[in-house]
């Protein structure tokens, strides 16, 4: 019996975790759009421009963009042109902050 309580329990968590997944994709697939709509979104709807930009993973192009109001957005555009929005927020600081010099903690 307790054996087959575990089966229980295992099939039931991973069933759980796919249907989570399963969310979280569809999650991200409404924040994505072709490159020059999501563009377009943030200048035209946030008033945002591009501030910082660099390369990831998988030529995985990250950008950051903020608006003089504090707005900002972070989005990543993926090799076959697709573009999502994968965090925004309020309170954007621009921070240029030399290193540290050797040997000192951070």
């Amino acid at each position: 019996m307790k054996n087959k309580s575990s089966k229980l329990l295992a099939a039931t968590m991973g069933l759980g975790l796919l249907v989570l997944a399963a969310a979280q994709v569809k999650a991200q697939t409404q924040n994505c759009a072709p490159r020059d709509v999501v563009l377009e979104k943030l200048a035209e709807d946030f008033s945002e421009t591009r501030r910082a930009i660099g390369l990831g993973a998988e030529n995985v192009v990250v950008e950051i963009f903020a608006a003089t109001s504090g707005s900002w957005s972070i989005i990543v555009t993926f090799p076959n042109g697709a573009t999502c929005l994968v965090a925004s927020g309020e309170a954007f600081e621009m921070i240029v902050e030399p290193l540290p010099a050797k040997g000192d903690k951070v």
